[in-house]
């Protein structure tokens, strides 16, 4: 069954993204997929990874390259679900919807 929660919402002053890491990469890389934030699956946003999916490594790596990525400090940027799966949903605090997407459509 398709999840069709949206992959990136604001909540408050922060923003509440979903991704999908991948883990053991041969590259730190961020894709995404669709056009619109509403045609996003959680497969829109994808972070492939160098570090392995072990003792948090792949986690503390997710929040240091999106925080490259959005040019923000890693402190901001928390793991509210998915610790130990690949679909993680994130919280970034203090931006907004606009500035997230803005930031990660430049990355590409």
């Amino acid at each position: 069954m398709r999840d069709t929660r949206p992959v990136i919402l604001q909540d408050g002053s922060d923003v509440l993204l979903a991704v999908r890491i991948r883990p053991q990469a041969s590259r730190n890389q961020l894709i995404l997929a669709g056009g619109r934030p509403a045609d996003l699956s959680p497969e829109g946003v994808t972070l492939r990874l160098t570090a392995p999916p072990v003792e948090g490594a792949a986690n503390l790596a997710c929040r240091v390259f999106l925080a490259q990525v959005l040019g923000i400090a890693q402190s901001r940027i928390l793991i509210e679900r998915g610790e130990k799966t690949r679909r993680k949903r994130l919280r970034i605090r203090d931006l907004d919807v606009a500035s997230v997407l803005v930031r990660l459509r430049s990355a590409k």
